[in-house]
């Protein structure tokens, strides 16, 4: 009889910690983001942190929020706007830790004149409208003490538009045809600047965060705590397999004219990857992203018309504690 309970206790425990299956969202062409999802796919980390995942790649943070609200993803890698936009729909989506932050960065043509932002006064930029390099840009142009519907031209110009005007101009630039500047998110700015076809003049931190949904939470009991720790080991492993990491990702995202030195670039605001050791890489938030997340909100908002939203109720340290 000892001996069955035993066994019987042995078959409990053993599918007491089956593997929890989660469908992640992830962006295909963004890093850090890109290379966390790469370490994930080729190690077993996952695994080690009881997770069994499915990845469904997008481009783009919209695009993760039409397949959220269709309930095909259990996971979000997303930014500060995406998810302020994905939480004001209400349907049960939240944050529940940090991701990473990524930069967006404000450039100029390698012989234009213009050294600071304050130097943008009666000039023209083009940036993707309603990204958050737009969101950045008009922060920093007031606190350089521009108005940024009075003083600059803004000419929406998406990412994928900007790089033949560079190529174009090549290392002489004056000017990019019409645009005295541009603004953008990387990898993109970190290309442009290794190939020496820009010199940024400003850059600004985005909060990128890992959302998942109410329902699912309460159906998988220490799910984003797991996934939160398999994160952690994740940044461990970018920092010792760095350029390992930096060619899964690029190959997969089929990123013309990006290494190691050009992704290195992209880094410069994420404080795990300067750890000193693994008890130092965070995953929670602290003041300064829940005011970032704040003002990409009301940024949304304020592009949007619609309802403002408070982050503060819908993204929370207390999940992954």
């Amino acid at each position: 009889m000892k001996v069955l309970i035993g066994l019987m206790l042995i078959i409990l425990s053993f599918n007491g910690h089956s593997a929890t299956k989660i469908r992640v969202g992830w962006q295909v062409p963004w890093a850090i983001q890109g290379q966390i999802v790469q370490i994930w796919k080729h190690t077993d980390i996952l695994k080690k942190h009881n997770l069994e995942a499915e990845f469904v790649g997008k481009s783009f943070g919209p695009e993760l929020n039409e397949i959220a609200l269709a309930g095909q993803i259990d996971v979000v890698l997303t930014a500060d706007q995406p998810a302020a936009t994905l939480f004001s729909k209400e349907k049960g989506w939240v944050g529940v830790s940090r991701l990473m932050y990524n930069r967006t960065a404000t450039y100029v043509p390698p012989k234009s004149p213009i050294k600071t932002l304050a130097d943008l006064k009666g000039k023209t930029i083009g940036l993707p409208v309603g990204a958050a390099a737009q969101r950045v840009l008009l922060e920093n142009l007031k606190a350089h003490g521009l108005n940024p519907e009075a003083d600059v031209k803004i000419i929406n110009l998406a990412m994928a538009e900007q790089a033949p005007l560079l190529k174009k101009g090549g290392k002489e630039a004056v000017k990019w045809d019409q645009f005295d500047a541009f603004a953008g998110f990387d990898p993109a700015p970190a290309s442009f600047e290794v190939a020496a076809l820009a010199r940024t003049i400003d850059s600004g931190k985005v909060c990128a965060l890992v959302l998942m949904n109410k329902d699912f939470l309460a159906s998988n009991k220490g799910v984003a705590k797991n996934l939160a720790a398999a994160l952690k080991e994740a940044y461990s492993y970018y920092k010792a397999h760095t350029q390992e990491a930096d060619k899964w990702f690029i190959e997969e995202a089929k990123l013309a004219g990006v290494d190691s030195t050009v992704l290195a670039k992209t880094t410069v605001f994420e404080p795990n990857l300067k750890a000193k050791s693994d008890k130092d890489i965070r995953v929670t938030f602290n003041k300064e992203d829940f005011e970032i997340l704040q003002r990409a909100a009301d940024f949304v908002s304020g592009l949007t018309g619609g309802k403002k939203i408070n982050m503060k109720d819908f993204v929370s340290n207390d999940y992954v504690k």
